[in-house]
């Protein structure tokens, strides 16, 4: 790799592996963007720092984030969101791998993912895209809070601004899932429907604070309908947390006319998600979020940052398959989640 002005070369120590790299590593091979080093959800140990770099210097503790802050931009400068004109999105590119990659391999260049690539024992960052975190953080269970955490909770809290008091559904159980449900119920919601196609994974929602548990396959009519006749109608927030455009599609369907409001939380590019218009004329909310509403500057950030000493944010239960090599990782964890994906 190489360092250039700006840039941090961060030693990655530990990271997680989302549906986002999945999905760009078995459904978007037919696209440009190859190849590519994947992986966006990781922590690790600045080892060297380019001219000019201020706010690091080697032996921080980070977390590399795919959302940047440059400080400067209209986006930064706008409460409303936390995009970034200088981030790696900025570039359009079909496989959301930057051209401006450091990375080569044998002469020829590897492009760069999300600007963050964690799955490689060193990767470059700009410093406006890296977070530093307590010295003190267990890398190997803060680096979740690089994506699925914050994604989850964020989406509940920053985005759907679930209030006390209300009904929820979280359409779908992994670990964006399971956060989404920690942040309806760190919110106040009084029923947290978690709904899911495998049973197995009630449990633990349970844990994260659910309160009732829909299994579509249970019922011979639409889940929509199932949670508006369990709810009067429908519930004030839906999450979906899959990446299924007919998924979306049910949850937005399964809020409440006149105020409910429904979250895009799950990635696909594959296909285009509608509803009737209808749905919307009568007054529910259709909305996206991306990393949670999150920046490595929010008020957010610093709590969930800080949440983990005292075990308001329960990272250790949202590890199932700890993996210590890359040949571990593709035999074990990618051939696990194609199976719980037949």
């Amino acid at each position: 790799v190489i360092v250039y002005k700006m840039h941090n070369i961060v030693i990655i120590v530990a990271t997680g592996v989302c549906h986002t790299d999945l999905y760009h590593l078995f459904e978007g091979m037919h696209k440009d963007g190859f190849p590519s080093v994947l992986g966006h959800e990781g922590a690790g140990i600045v080892e060297s720092v380019g001219p000019g770099v201020t706010e690091f210097q080697p032996g921080d503790k980070v977390i590399p984030l795919f959302i940047s802050q440059c400080r400067e931009c209209r986006f930064c400068k706008n409460p409303k969101t936390n995009q970034c004109e200088k981030g790696w999105a900025s570039g359009r590119h079909a496989m959301m791998a930057s051209a401006d990659s450091r990375f080569t391999c044998k002469g020829k260049k590897v492009l760069q993912f999300m600007g963050t690539s964690t799955f490689s024992q060193y990767t470059v960052m700009n410093q406006i895209a890296i977070a530093k975190i307590d010295p003190t953080a267990p890398l190997d269970k803060v680096c979740l809070l690089g994506c699925g955490i914050c994604t989850g909770f964020g989406a509940a809290v920053n985005t759907a601004k679930v209030e006390p008091g209300s009904t929820c559904a979280v359409f779908g159980l992994g670990a964006v899932g399971l956060a989404a449900v920690m942040g309806c119920k760190s919110a106040g919601a009084k029923r947290i429907f978690a709904v899911d196609i495998n049973p197995d994974k009630f449990e633990k929602a349970k844990v994260f604070g659910a309160t009732d548990f829909v299994n579509p396959k249970d019922h011979d009519k639409p889940i929509s309908q199932v949670l508006a006749e369990m709810t009067n109608g429908g519930v004030d927030y839906s999450l979906e947390c899959v990446g299924n455009v007919t998924v979306m599609r049910s949850a937005l369907e399964s809020c409440v006319k006149g105020w409910g409001v429904s979250v895009l939380v799950g990635w696909t590019d594959l296909y285009d998600v509608a509803t009737r218009p209808i749905q919307l004329i009568a007054g529910r909310t259709w909305k996206g979020s991306l990393f949670g509403g999150e920046t490595h500057l929010s008020r957010g950030w610093v709590l969930l940052n800080m949440s983990w000493r005292c075990g308001c944010v329960r990272l250790q239960m949202q590890i199932s398959l700890c993996i210590h090599t890359a040949d571990e990782c593709i035999n074990k964890l990618f051939v696990k989640t194609l199976k719980d994906n037949e």
